[in-house]
């Protein structure tokens, strides 16, 4: 991996007179998956904005490979907690649509990366059917395959799965997992949800309440290892890191998650 890809130097934000962001130092290896865990309206979601330059920092910068974040572009793709597909669009074209600009790819390379990621995601049987015909599970599958198939380096996810039922949660979250080890992405996923931040993630970035300030860096892989199947979360160390975690939140935030 390499070290320092993407960097928050001396980042704080403010909107007009309320301080959301504390100074923060914090430095993101490529190919990491890391979870921004902490209380709702911390501050979190502000911070992967300023990655996703949809803000920018009242202070300080966050630099992708050394050059500074300052407006959106392909390399950093969202997904937001709302099912962002176009209604007007089949699955398919939903998953080519943010390859449209893209001018050092011919129509036949577009067809083929679209065709990819219909499969990457299992939707290839669905590519003619429109969004409102399948289940929203299956649209955050949608969102999730037209990032990257934009050619999107680093995934930003805000809550992705806050507004599905148990299960189809579970599965999206195992099958998210075998997404970025097979395409070797950069995740940042916000959550306040610390199951779902334990199963996940590489690193658990834990912050305060607002503004936000980093209260712990936990290496999970160092006490999960890298591969994740549902059957971890039945395990001892899955129970102690939770409930380290919880531990830490409860001390730090006074519960309020």
């Amino acid at each position: 991996m390499t070290q320092n890809y993407l960097h928050f130097d001396n980042v704080s934000k403010a909107f007009g007179l309320v301080d959301v962001v504390s100074r923060t130092n914090l430095s993101i290896d490529r190919n990491q998956f890391i979870v921004f865990l902490g209380p709702s309206g911390c501050g979190k979601t502000t911070l992967m904005r300023m990655v996703g330059g949809l803000d920018t920092p009242s202070a300080g910068c966050v630099r992708l490979e050394s050059e500074v974040v300052d407006k959106p572009d392909r390399r950093r793709g969202m997904v937001f907690q709302s099912y962002s597909s176009f209604p007007w669009l089949t699955v398919g074209e939903n998953i080519g649509f943010g390859m449209r600009y893209r001018k050092d790819l011919t129509a036949g390379e577009k067809a083929r990366r679209r065709l990819h990621y219909l499969k990457l995601v299992g939707l290839e049987d669905f590519a003619s059917t429109y969004p409102n015909r399948i289940s929203g599970g299956m649209r955050q599958r949608v969102a999730i395959a037209r990032t990257l198939a934009a050619g999107s380096d680093v995934l930003l996810m805000d809550e992705p799965f806050g507004a599905l039922d148990a299960l189809t949660r579970e599965r999206l979250q195992v099958e998210l997992r075998l997404i970025q080890n097979r395409e070797q992405k950069t995740v940042i996923f916000v959550t306040h949800d610390v199951e779902e931040a334990v199963f996940l993630a590489d690193r658990i970035v834990l912050f305060s309440r607002r503004p936000a300030r980093v209260v712990a860096d936990i290496d999970v892989v160092a006490r999960l290892g890298t591969e994740r199947t549902l059957d971890i979360r039945e395990s001892p160390a899955f129970f102690e890191l939770r409930n380290h975690v919880l531990h830490l939140i409860r001390n730090e935030t006074g519960d309020m998650m």
